[in-house]
């Protein structure tokens, strides 16, 4: 059994957390009152009055005009996810973090230690209330698909099991948008077939699908029939450590896009340091509204884990290698892969003392975050981008 834990509302909640006079209060991360910049998060509080994150601030003010607007604290958010993740660490040492807010867990290993993945799935939830009074909804489930989705189901606090031999049961009534990657493109197409549930999708001869949507539909088709041949990979043993965001509307504003290419950045190189890695190849991962994916990468000279090198050759990528006009995103991702563990690095013949000072600068500053926490200090770039909407 498998579990997928997912923070609820989990920027919005560390403010309220922090911030008491907030409980209860629509809060909105990101943006301002002015109507500048764009929604990182919201609190459900804030979601009843629809608004939800990547909305344009204009449009979130608008729906709701009393709500509290407060900055990103992107790097402070990462020191609590990984609080968050030393507590997933006591029950396995399968973990494989999604986002700062997600992850999935292998507990198959450990049950003889903490009890049955439902026993461990309350343990972890209990632990994350206590001791950082903060809320997460699990599911527990046979593979990695149906744990994501049984998580989602009874948010704020949920935890959802799915019983092996119940795969089918659990998925057929629900709607086909649950499906990963199915959105009101792809939805609206269903709808004209005729499918509206998963039950429905399932029973559609795979070659209809394949002829509609590629490969995608075989694909689609296979998940409406529970089947996810996935392993859970931990960070030290993946051949890439990446990560991504998909919005919960679509972003045409190639600045907000490159502002959150930025963060993302951080958080992968952030992860590649604390493995002890270098990576060769920076991948950056684009799926747009229309449900097609590309991914574009570029090789280095040589192996770095320095943020700079990595950031320059994925904003590179970005700005040069991605089409104009750009169409309606509705994920963004990066990572490194070619990863290397010698702790060898090459001297490069010109500028070999600027990525020592480089690579000191990071070693510092992760220090520094890791004594004092994530906020204490921030590169001089990311803090221009969330300040960007200040006036």
């Amino acid at each position: 059994m498998i579990l997928h834990v997912d923070m609820d509302a989990f920027y919005a909640s560390v403010e309220q957390r922090d911030r008491p006079e907030l409980k209860g209060q629509p809060v909105i991360v990101g943006g301002t009152p002015q109507g500048r910049g764009v929604v990182s998060a919201a609190s459900y509080e804030a979601r009843r009055y629809g608004v939800h994150s990547a909305m344009p601030a204009a449009t979130a003010v608008r729906l709701c005009p009393h709500g509290v607007f407060l900055r990103p604290r992107i790097g402070y958010y990462a020191h609590i996810s990984e609080q968050i993740r030393a507590i997933f660490d006591r029950y396995t040492p399968l973990v494989e973090p999604l986002s700062l807010d997600e992850a999935f867990l292998d507990v198959r290993g450990s049950v003889h230690l903490f009890g049955p993945p439902l026993e461990i799935a309350r343990q972890i939830k209990s632990a994350i209330r206590e001791e950082l009074n903060l809320v997460a909804s699990v599911g527990v489930a046979p593979n990695m698909f149906l744990a994501k989705i049984a998580s989602d189901l009874e948010k704020p606090n949920g935890l959802v099991v799915v019983e092996q031999g119940a795969e089918q049961a659990f998925l057929d009534p629900l709607p086909v948008g649950r499906l990963w990657g199915v959105g009101r493109v792809a939805g609206r197409a269903f709808e004209q077939l005729g499918i509206h549930t998963i039950g429905q999708l399932r029973r559609m001869p795979v070659d209809v699908l394949v002829s509609k949507f590629g490969s995608v539909g075989e694909h689609l088709w296979n998940l409406a029939h529970a089947r996810d041949d996935r392993s859970v990979v931990p960070e030290h043993q993946a051949k890439s450590i990446s990560h991504e965001t998909t919005f919960e509307q679509n972003i045409c504003d190639r600045q907000v896009l490159r502002a959150w290419l930025l963060d993302l950045t951080d958080q992968v190189s952030r992860r590649v340091r604390s493995h002890g890695l270098r990576g060769k190849t920076v991948q950056l991962k684009v799926r747009f509204s229309d449900f097609r994916t590309i991914t574009r990468s570029q090789s280095l000279p040589e192996p770095t884990d320095v943020t700079d090198e990595i950031w320059e050759a994925a904003s590179r990528m970005f700005d040069q290698r991605l089409p104009d006009p750009l169409p309606a995103v509705r994920l963004l991702g990066m990572g490194v892969s070619s990863l290397d563990q010698s702790g060898e690095q090459q001297a490069l013949l010109f500028d070999g003392d600027e990525r020592q000072r480089q690579s000191r600068l990071d070693q510092a500053t992760d220090q520094i975050r890791a004594r004092f926490g994530a906020e204490a200090i921030g590169r001089a770039a990311a803090i221009d981008h969330h300040r960007k909407d200040e006036p």
